[in-house]
């Protein structure tokens, strides 16, 4: 259910439970070291909400020392989704020390729910790895470039590999191929995304579980050895139709059988 109030323009912002100000907005342009995560709400609720309260405070203890009270950051979500008018929305939080700081300061952003991916993904491999990749934070200079490339190539995202033509993730999403059996992660180093354990959680609990073995571009363990692939990040779940030259079938009862077992992930109120 969407009731924005049409006075209050999107990104709604607010920075520890108050509207941004000028020189709140300061903190994110002048002092970019954070963190965040990102998430669909839907009438207050969102899947894997533990999962995002645990990557703020782990991510804010690494970062800056000191940890997240998730009962502080729900407060804050339903906040922020109040001051916008929205119950569905997409919603990030993000951790951020400026200088002299001594208590981490929590960015909510609100917008309009995300539709979800709109068809197959084609995805062009390009030479990145990200520093620390396990912390999900704004600002990704090489993630932003190498996904513009790929869309002026026609691709619709790029695909990070490590050297040797290591698979690790694609540059707004994780990447799953299917084996003909089972769902197969590449075993590399990766931010481990929201939907990608719901996924790894729901087919385990299915007797389906999958698993995490070495992927590469091209060798023995080669993408074009899977007969199907798919990407997923918070807006959803979307098939895969080609890895560079390498095309992959678009496998239906696959993605029914990940849409039936992201569907079925529980949901908590914010």
């Amino acid at each position: 259910m969407t009731t924005h109030r049409p006075n209050t323009p999107l990104p709604y912002i607010e920075f520890d439970g108050r509207p941004a100000t000028e020189e709140d907005l300061r903190i994110p342009t002048l002092y970019g070291y954070g963190h965040f995560t990102a998430m669909q709400v839907r009438d207050g609720r969102v899947r894997g909400l533990g999962l995002h309260l645990a990557r703020l405070d782990a991510a804010n203890r690494e970062l800056f020392g000191l940890p997240v009270d998730g009962d502080r950051v729900r407060e804050l979500i339903r906040h922020a989704l109040d001051g916008a008018g929205l119950r569905d929305a997409s919603v990030r939080v993000h951790g951020y020390l400026p200088p002299g700081a001594t208590h981490t300061t929590l960015m909510v952003t609100v917008r309009e729910p995300a539709a979800g991916p709109a068809g197959a993904r084609s995805l062009m491999s390009v030479p990145y790895a990200r520093t620390a990749p396990h912390i999900k934070r704004p600002g990704e200079f090489g993630q932003t470039y190498y996904g513009i490339l790929a869309g002026r190539a026609g691709f619709d995202e790029a695909l990070l590999t490590a050297p040797g033509g290591v698979v690790t993730e694609g540059s707004i999403t994780n990447v799953g191929f299917w084996d003909g059996s089972s769902v197969v992660w590449p075993d590399a180093p990766a931010l481990a995304g929201i939907t990608m354990s719901l996924l790894e959680r729901g087919l385990e609990r299915a007797g389906r579980p999958s698993a995490r073995r070495p992927v590469t571009l091209e060798g023995p363990d080669g993408v074009g050895r899977f007969p199907a692939a798919f990407v997923c990040n918070s807006q959803g779940i979307a098939p895969v139709r080609r890895i560079d030259g390498t095309a992959f079938a678009i496998d239906e009862e696959l993605m029914r059988e990940l849409g039936t077992v992201y569907d079925g992930a529980p949901e908590d109120a914010v």
